[in-house]
């Protein structure tokens, strides 16, 4: 008889989320990662007010030590949330049970003055600071290791493609410097946002203080202590201090919002790139190989792209989400009903997919495998009309500029339909105008590893960018 395994639900296993499950992120954004987040503005609102005198040194130790999300039920908060609306009520119940135990009087000092909001605003930016830096450090990483593709690939050609067709030839090396571009905007705009710092939030009931000043007063420290426990409490955080409580006011979230969509996109770009590239009729790139990485249930020759489509999948989910964090900029009074509530899960989605994308990308870019033979190939696909723009270049003082364009445009489909040689073609019909083509001149003209422009002089423009970033 089969026996039950688990017998209570897991919260998440990551079952269907490919796109972040086994990068090692979950640790940072997890519900126990939240719980921590709020435990530590805890502790933090608990030592700001202790370095005003407003409640006992002593009674912020024994908070501190009752701080640990593993002392926590995190079952009973999740159930509670529909009973308040937010995790926090039940947090500061259970936390203030647990520095009973420790200390009895110190528990009359939890949570003092604060309002839900301030809690889990603020945990929200600890939780967002720690996951951008992730992204930031894996951003990194990949910004790396494209470098070293553009550097070693600097001057070899391949196909450039405009509306899925042969173009003309580019370098690999310029397109992995795209790639490279894109990536660096992403990281200017992650680090725009750790550099300035994102804000801690306080503001009590309504934004305005009066209860941290009201206990201030009460503990003997009468004055503007509600406005000098600011700065002090984002200093224990490691958060910016806000100019005004934020409670109604969501630019933060927006602006995390913004910076993931785009980090996404930027390696959802690289992510499709390689998928096709990847493709058997085309195979000119291929991802690192692991151990049935990339397996199929029933096609034993697969070998799917499996990092690049979990970028993908990532890069198509995030907007969606971020669109829910924008439309939460437009919320009423100083608190929103269902405003603020609608941000939690659109954000942790948004923190997970981005930086399972960032892990996931900078894997694929460390082992990405080129392969030169096949680009070449693929160049000789048309015969020589990968370069026709040139040839209508060097044809143009012979027959006009347009009649060469129609003419080149003639000879390339019959040549193809024929698969005979271009050049039998443009010389037969140079020398019926009356005009002698030299055919070896011809065939360098045609020889598409000649024809990359400036491709490897902007390939290092953009290394140079990221030599200047002192990021190499």
């Amino acid at each position: 008889m089969l026996q039950k395994i688990n017998s209570e639900p897991t919260i998440d296993s990551g079952l269907l989320s490919p796109g972040r499950v086994g990068t090692g992120v979950d640790h940072l954004i997890s519900d126990e990662a939240w719980v921590q987040a709020m435990l530590d503005v805890e502790v933090a609102l608990a030592r700001a007010q202790a370095d005003l005198g407003v409640i006992p040194a002593s009674a912020a130790d024994s908070i501190a030590t009752a701080c640990h999300a593993d002392l926590m039920n995190l079952r009973s908060l999740g159930e509670g949330v529909r009973v308040t609306a937010n995790p926090v009520v039940g947090l500061v119940e259970q936390l203030t049970a647990a520095v009973s135990e420790i200390d009895r009087g110190a528990a009359e000092y939890v949570h003092r003055g604060s309002t839900s909001q301030d809690i889990l605003d603020s945990a929200m930016m600890l939780v967002c600071k720690r996951a951008l830096t992730h992204v930031d450090d894996e951003l990194t990483r990949c910004a790396d290791a494209l470098a070293a593709l553009a550097e070693q690939h600097r001057n070899t050609p391949m196909v450039g493609r405009t509306l899925t067709q042969h173009a003309v030839p580019i370098t690999f090396g310029l397109k992995a410097a795209g790639w490279l571009q894109m990536v660096l905007d992403a990281k200017e705009r992650i680090q725009r946002i750790l550099d300035l710092g994102l804000p801690a939030s306080l503001g009590g009931a309504a934004g305005t203080l009066s209860a941290y000043a009201e206990y201030a007063a009460l503990a003997g420290r009468p004055g503007e202590l509600g406005l000098e426990l600011i700065e002090p409490f984002a200093a224990h955080l490691g958060l910016r201090a806000p100019l005004v409580p934020w409670h109604g006011l969501r630019t933060p979230v927006a602006d995390v919002a913004g910076a993931l969509a785009f980090t996404t996109g930027a390696l959802g770009k690289f992510a499709l790139d390689v998928q096709i590239m990847t493709r058997t009729e085309i195979r000119e790139l291929a991802e690192p190989a692991a151990p049935g990485r990339g397996a199929s249930s029933a096609m034993p020759q697969k070998h799917n792209p499996v990092l690049a489509t979990l970028i993908a999948t990532a890069a198509r989910q995030l907007p969606a989400y971020a669109l829910v964090l924008f439309q939460c900029l437009v919320v009423e009074d100083e608190r929103s009903a269902g405003g603020w509530h609608a941000e939690w899960q659109p954000l942790r989605e948004c923190l997970h997919l981005s930086a399972g994308a960032a892990t996931n990308a900078a894997e694929l870019a460390s082992g990405l495998q080129v392969i030169p033979r096949r680009m070449h190939d693929n160049l000789l696909l048309t015969g020589g009309a990968v370069v026709s723009e040139r040839l209508n270049a060097a044809f143009a003082p012979i027959f006009g500029k347009a009649a060469a364009k129609r003419l080149l445009t003639r000879i390339i489909e019959e040549a193809g339909d024929s698969d005979h040689d271009l050049v039998d073609f443009l010389s037969r019909e140079a020398a019926g105008e009356g005009h002698h083509v030299d055919q070896a001149a011809l065939r360098r003209l045609l020889d598409p590893r000649e024809y990359t422009g400036a491709s490897p002089q902007l390939a290092d423009r953009v290394l140079r960018r990221l030599r200047d970033s002192g990021l190499r």
